[in-house]
Parts: structure tokens; C-alpha cells; sequence
């Protein structure tokens, strides 16, 4: 849950700090990184149904996110395998208090050997998240570097300037809040940085919306959307909580037909 906590702060710092750099338009003539994302407007051009650039950017965001789903379905499911065995990791931890060196190795091995033995690797759910982040943040810069996607109208919407009644950054900042909650609905054990990030990242994508152009803005309301979206189809956490307790209900009433047992054998001595 740690690691979950220090990439996600990590992401949403690493998209932050795009709004205060790589500011010039990139062309048909650049280079390297620049020109990937030349491409990527070329795309979003190419989808804008009648020249509406903010139909493009919607389906250029929903044809990525669609994309990049095998690679969430991957990191939720090691995220989630790694929260079933915090018991058993914290049972080690409190085995080997790691006060000496050779304490350390040995906690370290066992919580190794626990994790292959579980088929958990850490890095599963890292690897995941460092390939999405040069995407997300070429498909970021595409819409505030390409100069043909900061002109235009949509709905109540000029691409290139902030929205004037505060829609999309309330949008932003919900859906943000919704993703961040269910994705943490069915963790095993609360955690206070994490629930202090859950509300304090939908504050940072709201002041982070007010002030960017409404494409920006429109992008993030549409990628986090589609992350509440598939959170609910692939990592349901009410799911995840039902089946948690399909499985105690189930060893209790394995515990009490035991004890039934035993009491019905005493009595028949």
C-alpha cells in the first residue's frame, strides 16, 4: 500500500509539473520525444468528427485508456495479491524486528520467498504504471503543444481557455475523488497518508483544471472517468469485500459445523 502511495504521488507530480514545462509548439518538422507528440495530435485531429477538436480529444483519451487496460488489469492484480498477504508480511515483520543486520536479511528473504511462493512480484505493479507515464504525459503535452489543439469550440467550451463556469475542474476534481475511494474501498488496512492523498490529489487536479485550457481540463475529466469505469469492471471493490466475506461466513460456519460435531460426539459417549 506504501508503494501504491509513493507512484501515485509520484504520477500525479510528474503531470503536475508538465503545466510549467515543455510550453513550445512542437510541429511537423521536430524531433525525438516532440515529435511523438506531433503524432499524437495528428491523431486527435484526425478524430475530431467535423473539425471538433474536443470530440477528438474524448476519443483519443478513451482509444489510449482502452489501450493501456492490460497493462492496469496487470498492476491491480499484483496490488490486489500483495494486500491479501500484508497479514502474513506483518506476522514476518513482527517475527523479525529488523534490529540487527542478520534479522533484516532473514526478513527480507521470508518475505521474499512468501511473495514468489504467492506468485507476488513487487515489481508487477510498478512496471505497469512507468510504461503508462511516457503515454499519458505525451498524450498531456500533445494538447497544450500542438497549436491546432488550443483553437476551437466545444459545447460551452474555447479549447484554448479556461472553462468560464468551473464545470470541468468540479468534473476533474469528483471523478478524481471516486477513483482514488473505490480504488482504496478494499484495502485491508486503512492507511492515513493514503487516505489524506485520496482527498487531497481531487484538490490538486481541481486547481490544477481551473487554471489549465479547457482541452487540458476536458482530457483529465474524460481519463478519470474511464479510470472509475474500469476500476468498477476489472477491481469492483464491492466485489472484493463480498467474496472477503463469502470466505469468512464460509470458515465460520466450517468452524461451527466442527464444534456441532464435537458436541454431538460427546454426547453419544
Amino acid at each position: 500500500m506504501k508503494q501504491k502511495l509513493k507512484w501515485a504521488s509520484i504520477l500525479a507530480a510528474a503531470l503536475l509539473f508538465l503545466a510549467g514545462c515543455g510550453r513550445g509548439d512542437v510541429t511537423s518538422q521536430s524531433t525525438g520525444w516532440d515529435q511523438l507528440i506531433y503524432w499524437f495530435g495528428d491523431i486527435i485531429q484526425f478524430l475530431s468528427i467535423n473539425g471538433r477538436i474536443g470530440i477528438g480529444i474524448i476519443l483519443f483519451t478513451l482509444l489510449i485508456r482502452t489501450l493501456l487496460l492490460p497493462l492496469f488489469q496487470m498492476q491491480m492484480t499484483s496490488s490486489r495479491k500483495m494486500q491479501e498477504l500484508q497479514p502474513q508480511i506483518k506476522a514476518l515483520q513482527a517475527k523479525y524486528p529488523a534490529t540487527d543486520l542478520e534479522s533484516r536479511k532473514q526478513l527480507a528473504e521470508e518475505t521474499r520467498a512468501l511473495q514468489q511462493e504467492n506468485g507476488v512480484n513487487m515489481w508487477a505493479s510498478m512496471l505497469p504504471i512507468l510504461i503508462q507515464m511516457p503515454i499519458l504525459i505525451a498524450l498531456f503535452q500533445s494538447l497544450t503543444r500542438v497549436p491546432e489543439l488550443r483553437v476551437g469550440q466545444f459545447l460551452w467550451l474555447n479549447l484554448g481557455e479556461t472553462d468560464p463556469y468551473f464545470i470541468l475542474p468540479i468534473l476533474a476534481a469528483g471523478f478524481t475523488f471516486l477513483s482514488m475511494w473505490l480504488s482504496n474501498k478494499a484495502a485491508l488496512e486503512k492507511n492515513m497518508a493514503l487516505t489524506v492523498m485520496t482527498y487531497a490529489m481531487p484538490v490538486m487536479i481541481f486547481i490544477f483544471a481551473l487554471n489549465a485550457a479547457s482541452g487540458v481540463a476536458l482530457y483529465w475529466v474524460v481519463s478519470n472517468a474511464f479510470q472509475v469505469f474500469q476500476t468498477l469492471l476489472f477491481n469492483n471493490p464491492f466485489k472484493i469485500i463480498a467474496e472477503r466475506q463469502a470466505v469468512l461466513d464460509a470458515e465460520k460456519e466450517r468452524e461451527a459445523r466442527i464444534r456441532r460435531a464435537k458436541k454431538k460426539a460427546r454426547k453419544n459417549r
